[in-house]
């Protein structure tokens, strides 16, 4: 274990986050066994040159994304990820590096074909007035707005007008991701104007409270941003073998 820490340079400025990043690559991977007890703060912070309330810094946040278990008086113990991984590992995963990104980047966009078209089949039939004149505001005022802000727009505002807290949750969670990562669909001007056609339909669709409609529009245009985006991942790899 100390071996495997130590391949991998710390940087001074982030020393919490580096030994959780090794320490949540090393689960991920499989590298550390479920069940395994990992050494002990003091044995970590003598190999890894730290002092101790930076390791017990980085293994409390591997604990609160149930990675690992800490037994108090007798050690910290690896958890299987696949059972009690949230949604917070999947933003801790994104970072590790690019392949993984990419893999993150892919799921969550699958998992977004999955569940938006049910989001804008209830929008279609729970929404208000108030819902349509804030989609009407955003896309035909929103000038300000690039295509990107605006579509973030549009989506959270079909959660709203879903009228369930569940939709309107996992969007904020994927919404962060969209922010950071929106370029990969964005830079190209075919996709924004792919985008643009999605607001006027699935605005009107949902105006005229057509629930089957709009589930379709919704899962049109996410099928079609899944496969844009990873084909562009996948010419990004590519070019870096």
């Amino acid at each position: 274990m100390s071996a495997l820490i130590l391949t991998r340079p710390l940087m001074r400025s982030r020393l919490s986050g580096e030994i959780e990043n090794i320490l949540l690559t090393s689960i991920i991977k499989r590298q550390l066994a479920v069940g395994e007890k990992l050494p002990t703060e003091r044995e970590l912070a003598r190999d890894l040159e730290v002092n101790r309330s930076t390791v017990r810094e980085a293994l409390g946040k591997l604990e609160s994304l149930d990675l690992v278990e800490i037994r108090h008086g007798d050690g910290a113990y690896v958890k299987d990820f696949q059972e009690s991984g949230s949604l917070e590992l999947i933003r801790a995963m994104i970072r590790l590096d690019e392949r993984q990104r990419d893999d993150v980047i892919a799921a969550l966009l699958e998992f977004r074909t999955i569940i938006g078209p049910e989001m804008a089949f209830h929008a279609a039939r729970n929404r208000t007035d108030d819902h349509i004149e804030a989609l009407e505001e955003v896309i035909w005022n929103g000038n300000d707005l690039s295509t990107l802000e605006k579509d973030i727009r549009v989506h959270h505002i079909i959660a709203l007008a879903s009228g369930n807290i569940l939709y309107l949750t996992l969007l904020n969670f994927f919404n962060k991701f969209m922010i950071e990562y929106g370029h990969l669909y964005f830079n190209d001007q075919e996709n924004v104007k792919r985008s643009v056609r999605f607001h006027e339909e699935i605005h009107q669709a949902v105006k005229k409270g057509n629930p089957g409609l709009a589930r379709k529009i919704m899962q049109d245009v996410l099928t079609y941003a899944q496969k844009a985006v990873v084909d562009t991942l996948q010419i990004g790899r590519n070019s870096r073998r």
